[in-house]
């Protein structure tokens, strides 16, 4: 899995346990799950171009690094992505937020568009799609089907937890985009959640059943 990267820093591990527990609350878990993003964002980020600047300490002139000023983008898959955005955001405050609405089709179990809105310049930036799970991947290679057929070039996908059909039918679809994520689950069950997974995110985000 060349393109798979599994952010296992202690912080993040810690945090996954609490969001995994059915105790948490909708409070605690919308908090854990924006930490949780913010944490991997540094990863996430680790290959950003930077460009030299020269400055001025108390103490003397010196030449330092900021970043280049590539232009990034933070995709949330409506609605659960929208617990994502902010944790990332918060580290990349330039970047600008589209929206992907989909849904799935309880009856067949595919991804359904609804709501595509995005910044008018998706080929000039990097794009970082966001959902807190990776069950069958249908929604997440949707999405990303989606971006492409508008000019997006440059696709991350990030999550919390996936399955491993999930990871491998998103592989197939665009091995062209680097997945990170913070623990692969067993497997799906008939039902297409992930086991043992934390339940359905976007209902525990927002209080909702």
């Amino acid at each position: 899995m060349s393109n798979v990267f599994v952010l296992d820093h202690p912080l993040i591990q810690h945090k996954i346990t609490h969001i995994r527990q059915t105790e948490t609350g909708t409070k605690d878990f919308r908090d854990l799950v924006d930490e949780v993003a913010g944490l991997m964002a540094y990863e996430i980020t680790r290959d950003l171009p930077l460009t030299e600047i020269e400055i001025e300490t108390p103490v003397a002139k010196m030449k330092s690094k900021v970043l280049s000023g590539k232009k990034i983008g933070i995709v949330p898959i409506l609605r659960a992505g929208l617990g994502m955005v902010d944790g990332v955001l918060r580290h990349i405050p330039a970047a600008k937020v589209g929206h992907v609405g989909l849904y799935r089709d309880p009856e067949t179990l595919k991804p359904v568009e609804y709501y595509f809105k995005m910044p008018n310049d998706i080929s000039e930036r990097e794009l970082i799609v966001v959902d807190p799970m990776l069950a069958t991947g249908g929604s997440a290679a949707d999405a990303i089907d989606s971006l492409k057929k508008r000019g997006a070039r440059r696709i991350k996908f990030v999550c919390l937890i996936a399955a491993p059909e999930g990871v491998k039918y998103l592989q197939e679809k665009h091995p062209d985009v680097d997945i990170y994520l913070a623990q692969i689950d067993e497997k799906l069950n008939e039902k297409g959640y992930i086991v043992p997974g934390l339940g359905d995110a976007g209902d525990r985000l927002f209080g909702t059943k």
